[in-house]
């Protein structure tokens, strides 16, 4: 799991000392708070135990689905789901790749899948054992770290899941990862030890990738969020080019669609005006703080919505950053939450 490149910058700074990823809850709390702030924001803090992880000059363990807060009701075990690899492929695979890798293949849009709009709410945990209590319409979690009784629960409370994996880098803690052919492995990413970026054109990507949809589709996410598809603008050790990255991003985005599930766009801004057509929202990191929010316009002008994650470094610099961030977003009808780099659900303001 990566988030971007700024963001990775941000939080190596963060744990280095610069305290950037502190979370201000009370080392040792346990009692969940909600606090009252500037009108159309939200600060929520989960319960915690022993000291508070976030500022940890360690940085956060991404491969441990068990560091979240405990003895919460609220709160929901993750676990690793032992049959968490691929599946076979109904629609479009075969042993050898998809043929369909085509940049001018047209969008998939009809269909029963869930279609959330510019003002469904949501939250974005990725590590650690999942907290429950946000009010948000839609929650993102992580696909492999997560089974199909959480995701039930969250939907028994109304929540609509969308399961996060990576579709362009491969992470060697995940079950299937040993199905990705060596050639197929490219450059390390940069801060998160065991990850690798991925040659997406390599058929073993391509089944990999698929049998993630299977799985999603498998334990009942309603959605998907596909990580680290612009692999062309990064050093990957592999020449990529835009359109193939374009005729990738499609080809994903159709693929979910042929099984049901919503998808999101995961940055990738510079692709937005040719795959807005192909998604159904977009999951940003940090447009705020870059000002480019506004190249993911064009979700919000189809009726599409724009999930913002900002890390601004501790609940307490969220909350004072609030009253001037939050009325920009809502004007702009993007759903912008600010969360701890971590993504570990400890602590939220939402511009909700």
């Amino acid at each position: 799991m990566a988030l971007s490149s700024r963001a990775t910058l941000l939080f190596l700074l963060a744990a280095c000392g610069g305290g950037g990823g502190d979370s201000d809850a009370s080392t040792g709390a346990t009692s969940v708070t909600t606090q009252p702030t500037t009108a159309g924001t939200t600060a929520e803090t989960s319960p915690t135990s022993g000291d508070a992880t976030s500022g940890d000059a360690t940085g956060p363990d991404w491969s441990d689905a068990t560091g979240g807060p405990t003895g919460d009701p609220t709160t929901t075990t993750a676990s690793s789901d032992a049959t968490g690899g691929p599946t076979s492929d109904t629609s479009g695979g075969t042993s050898g790749g998809d043929p369909g890798l085509d940049p001018d293949a047209p969008p998939i849009v009809d269909g029963p899948w869930y279609r959330p709009d510019t003002k469904t709410t949501f939250q974005y945990q990725l590590t650690g054992d999942l907290v429950t209590k946000y009010a948000a319409d839609a929650y993102g979690i992580d696909l492999f770290d997560n089974d199909a009784a959480a995701i039930a629960g969250l939907q028994a409370m109304g929540r609509k899941v969308i399961c996060y994996f990576s579709a362009g880098s491969g992470e060697d803690w995940r079950p299937d990862y040993a199905m990705l052919d060596a050639a197929a492995l490219g450059n390390p990413l940069d801060g998160w030890p065991g990850e690798r970026w991925l040659d997406f054109r390599d058929p073993s990507v391509q089944q990999v990738m698929l049998g993630r949809l299977d799985l999603a589709v498998e334990k009942g996410c309603d959605g998907v969020d596909p990580d680290n598809v612009d692999v062309y603008t990064q050093d990957s050790g592999f020449t990529i080019s835009a359109t193939e990255q374009l005729a990738y991003n499609r080809w994903m985005a159709n693929r979910a669609h042929q099984r049901g599930l919503a998808v999101g766009l995961k940055n990738d801004l510079e692709q937005v005006p040719d795959l807005v057509d192909y998604y159904d929202f977009e999951v940003n990191e940090q447009c705020h703080e870059y000002d480019e929010c506004d190249l993911a316009q064009p979700f919000v002008d189809a009726g599409k919505p724009v999930f913002n994650v900002e890390y601004p470094g501790t609940q307490a610099d969220a909350q004072a950053l609030a009253p001037s961030l939050c009325p920009q977003a809502l004007a702009a009808d993007l759903r912008t939450v600010m969360s701890p780099y971590e993504l570990d659900g400890s602590w939220r303001v939402g511009c909700d």
